[in-house]
Order: C-alpha cells, then structure tokens, then sequence
C-alpha cells in the first residue's frame, strides 16, 4: 500500500478553494482554520493555505503541449479518470490541455489533463491502462 502524501499549496480565496476542491474535485474537507483547509484527494492530504502571492506560472514543453510547473495531481484508475473529465466539463471546468492520451503506443503512455484552481494552481490528473508502466522508460 501507498502512503498518502501531504502537500500545502496557496490560495487567495478558502471560500473558493472550498468550492472548487470540496465541491468541483468532490474532496472531502478535514481541518480547518481562517488561514488554511485541509483536503482528501483521493486518500493524500492536500492543503490550502491563504497567501497574498500564489506565484507565476513556468510551462515546459511536453509531447507537443506546453505543460504548466508547477503542477500536482493523482494517478487516478482509468474510469475514475474519464469520470473526472466528464465531471470537470459538465461543471465548465476549462482545461489548460484537454483530456488526451500522451506517448500513444510509447512506454509510459497514458491519459492526461491540466486544468487550474481559482488561484491559478496547476493540476495534472492522469491514468495508465497499465499500472506498471507509471515509470517506464
């Protein structure tokens, strides 16, 4: 088994860091207080802090898409992924790269998506047909 991991990211909104993570993404909230929340995604303890300055955005190129860094996200189970696409569309969600399979026919491909919180934190969440070739070279 995985252990979760725990990762504390700024927002300039808890209100609409509540919204989007708790009611968009349909994480589960955990503690909170006026200046951070915690959140389940998918078992890993994410938090958002409030801060002033959430930072620039740097992208690198990536399978002919410019990958927005810093980004974080979850290896999902290729239908939860697609269930999330469709979740992510119905709510008007705008992706930063559309929902697509990366490295078709290569070691390593998977299904992939970048979209942004209120705050203009990058998310990537992706899938893998085949669990064993998450690090495939």
């Amino acid at each position: 088994m995985l252990t979760p991991f725990h990762l504390a990211f700024p927002v300039h909104d808890l209100a609409a860091a509540r919204a989007f993570y708790g009611g968009v993404l349909g994480c589960p909230e955990g503690r909170s207080s006026e200046h951070w929340i915690d959140f389940d995604l998918h078992g890993h303890q994410i938090v958002a802090h409030l801060a002033a300055d959430t930072g620039p955005r740097a992208h690198n190129p990536v399978d002919g898409h410019e990958v927005p860094v810093p980004h974080f996200g979850v290896v999902l189970e290729w239908d939860r992924f697609h269930a999330l696409a469709e979740r992510l569309r119905s709510q008007g969600i705008a992706f930063a790269i559309e929902p697509y399979i990366r490295f078709a026919g290569l070691p390593g491909e998977q299904a992939t998506m970048f979209f942004y919180d209120p705050s203009g934190n990058a998310l990537e969440f992706k899938s893998f047909r085949d669990f064993s070739q998450i690090f495939a070279r």
